[in-house]
């Protein structure tokens, strides 16, 4: 407990023994007892202090007590200070009447008594007390009068300069209060306030709405905060905020809702701009990343096609310039030929992301043993593996079933993500690869997206299981899914999981790791070739063939595992008939006897036709022309006709119709293959539609059209194509 303050009592007297007498007599009161031992020293203590009682001595020298009474009672501060006049005198009536007369409360004889003398200065003590504790509460009441005044004045005024309207329900939802400003929300005059509810102004689109959650507001007496429309008579429409709460009673009992309504009409357009402001920078931004990328993918593109260039262009010149002896000359030969697969393989990507990006990329489907893709895959790419010493560790399912799909894509997946793998794992390193049957729910059947977020709600369980499983296999979590939704659940699945100890990927480019024209490093000081494009190619052949693929890595330098998920064929599981192995070995001259006649305005181009068909037993004459073409047709019949569609002057469009134009004895039923660089599905079309019996892209493998021709003119004998 705090103690009570100690009250000043004012000792004064000029003889010191007295001074200590009665400081002896009062000591045991507790108080603080102040000496003073003339009239003088007496005043200058009530300067400075409030007394409960002065106990005064009347004979001292110079200003006695009376003298010193008369100047204490004309002081405002100490003017009803209780005096008690002490003396060693007789005292007379004349001396009372005076002692009186100035304000003494008592007039004691000394020797004094002790208890009577304690006694009432106790009474004094505990007056004091009580004094002061009424001015404390006095000045307490004060204060709060005022300061209820000034509240009462300052919530007046706040509420009527208020920028927000405020209103007050009772319990019945009867308007008791509104501001100036909730009216002027409203539309309301201000006895209207009090008979209308705000509801009656909200938009009649809104006002269904605001009903249903007003009414659940009250039922549940929740906070409140809506937005809704507002439209009072003749004025426009506004956006308004509606916030309430329950008002309680400090026993906790509904008294009723104190509420507010907020012009947000400004804040809603301000947001709207801010949006578009947003949208447009959003797409700004994306623009300049997109450009940006194409730029970075410019330069890789021109490096990645100038490379090979260099090798070849710079062999091609030592053979010219040199007679190299047999080793050297195979040497210069492989590195060529080498440098213009990887350059086809460059230019194959480009051409296949544009039909992906037309929507023209096309599969020729058909059932398709799995075991026979992956061991060509394998065998293709075991070339890139053995210069880095990289062991390829296989775990094939003999069993698996077969899937519905293209032979040359599904190879073209697996192989790029073997090479991928190779690509990223350091010399001596290990790439392992699985094919086996996944048993039960695939990521496809529950339409998990880009975030692994589950847009199924029916199969949340089933999802669930699924990603435990994931997270289980082999430590790792499937931190990225690429799929889209299939319609069959409980199906089963050839798994192809594509495993590597190389770089590994980080987790910020990991998310990435599926998109076009992305590398992680696409920096001038980059340790990797390539455009980037494989991963995204091989994304869009998986989903074409109804499957999943997911890419999982514990980061830079843990390696990365690939994982391909396509659905089996239920019906065919266990058939394991190989499709696309290679058939006998062609024959030294299957084409012998046959006349070709070949049209291209590149001279390397026409030399190398003529030579490859001439090594396989035809006759071979080479054109640069259209019209030289139509004087050697109209010379001789060629059996076949090769031409090009891109040339100066006259195109192959150009040649194919006048060819088809002629009378069938002079050449107008030759067929004819179009052997072009103009690869687009429109143009396969367009040539087809000319008159030509075949389109087939530049660079050309010789076996591939070589097996064309021996399929328009149905010869009997079998061409493998690599």
């Amino acid at each position: 407990m705090q103690m009570e303050p100690k009250v000043n009592i004012l000792l004064v007297d000029d003889k010191l023994e007295n001074l200590l007498a009665l400081e002896a007599i009062l000591e045991k009161l507790g108080e603080n007892l102040v000496r003073a031992t003339s009239g003088e020293e007496a005043l200058r203590c009530l300067l400075h202090q409030d007394f409960a009682v002065i106990l005064l001595d009347v004979q001292m020298p110079g200003m006695d007590g009376f003298e010193t009474a008369t100047l204490i009672r004309n002081r405002g501060r100490s003017r009803h200070t209780p005096i008690i006049f002490l003396t060693a005198f007789s005292t007379s009536d004349q001396m009372l009447f005076k002692g009186y007369a100035l304000g003494a409360v008592d007039y004691l004889l000394k020797p004094l008594d002790p208890n009577i003398l304690t006694s009432k200065v106790i009474v004094f003590v505990e007056l004091f007390r009580k004094t002061e504790a009424v001015k404390q509460q006095t000045a307490q009441l004060v204060a709060v009068n005022t300061e209820l005044r000034q509240s009462e004045e300052r919530f007046r005024s706040l509420s009527t300069c208020s920028p927000v309207g405020i209103f007050e329900t009772d319990t019945e939802g009867d308007c008791k209060y509104t501001n100036p400003r909730y009216q002027a929300i409203c539309g309301l005059k201000a006895a209207e306030s009090l008979e209308k509810k705000w509801l009656e102004s909200v938009h009649p689109e809104d006002k269904e709405r605001a009903i249903a959650s007003w009414s659940a507001y009250i039922c549940e007496g929740r906070e409140y905060s809506e937005e809704f429309r507002f439209q009072a008579a003749h004025s426009n429409i506004r956006w308004v905020q509606v916030r309430s709460s329950p008002m309680l009673s400090s026993q906790g009992d509904l008294l009723g809702y104190v509420g507010t309504l907020e012009d947000i009409t400004e804040r809603k357009q301000a947001e709207e701009v801010r949006a578009q402001v947003i949208r447009e920078q959003t797409a700004r931004q994306e623009a300049e990343a997109a450009n940006r990328m194409k730029d970075e993918f410019l330069a890789v593109l021109s490096h990645e096609l100038r490379t090979p260039l260099t090798s070849m262009l710079g062999w091609s010149k030592i053979l010219r310039a040199k007679k190299l002896d047999e080793k050297a000359t195979s040497r210069a030969l492989e590195a060529i030929e080498r440098n213009a697969i990887s350059q086809m393989q460059l230019i194959e990507d480009i051409l296949d992301v544009s039909r992906i990006i037309r929507g023209q990329l096309r599969l020729n489907v058909s059932a398709v043993n799995l075991l026979s893709v992956m061991e060509a895959a394998l065998e293709a790419v075991r070339p890139l593996a053995e210069p880095k010493d990289i062991k390829l560790n296989t775990f094939l399912d003999t069993s698996i079933g077969s899937v519905y799909g293209d032979p040359a894509r599904l190879q073209q997946i697996v192989w790029n993500l073997l090479t991928n793998a190779i690509k990223f794992t350091p010399k001596g390193g290990r790439v392992e690869v699985r094919l086996s049957t996944y048993f039960g729910f695939s990521i496809s059947d529950f339409g998990l997206g880009a975030d692994g977020e589950n847009l199924d709600s029916s199969n949340t369980d089933e999802s669930n299981n699924l990603k435990s499983v994931l997270e289980s296999s082999d430590g790792l979590e499937p931190t990225f899914i690429l799929s889209k939704k299939s319609q069959n659940t409980k199906s089963q699945y050839a798994q192809i999981q594509v495993i590597d100890t190389g770089i590994g990927i980080s987790a910020e480019f990991l998310p990435k790791v599926f998109e076009r024209f992305r590398q992680a490093d696409s920096t001038t000081t980059r340790s990797h070739n390539g455009l980037g494009l494989g991963l995204a190619i091989v994304r869009h052949l998986v989903e074409l063939h109804k499957g999943t693929i997911f890419a999982q890595s514990s980061g830079s330098g843990q390696g990365a595992t690939f994982t391909v998920r396509l659905p089996l064929l239920q019906d065919n599981r266990g058939n394991r008939e190989a499709t696309g192995k290679s058939s006998s070995p062609i024959a030294s001259t299957p084409l012998a006897g046959l006349r070709v006649l070949v049209v291209d305005d590149e001279a390397d181009t026409r030399n190398f036709l003529s030579f490859m068909f001439e090594e396989y037993g035809a006759f071979a004459t080479a054109v640069g022309s259209v019209d030289e073409a139509l004087v050697v047709l109209e010379q001789a019949k060629p059996d076949i006709v090769i031409s090009d569609i891109g040339m100066s002057e006259q195109d192959g469009y150009t040649l194919i119709r006048k060819l088809r134009s002629l009378e069938p004895e002079k050449g107008g039923r030759i067929p004819a293959i179009a052997l072009t660089a103009y690869t687009r599905e429109e143009d396969r079309l367009k040539a087809l539609s000319a008159g030509f019996q075949e389109h087939l892209s530049k660079p050309i493998d010789p076996n591939k059209l070589i097996a064309a021709v021996a399929n328009i003119l149905e010869l009997p004998i079998e061409v493998p194509v690599s």
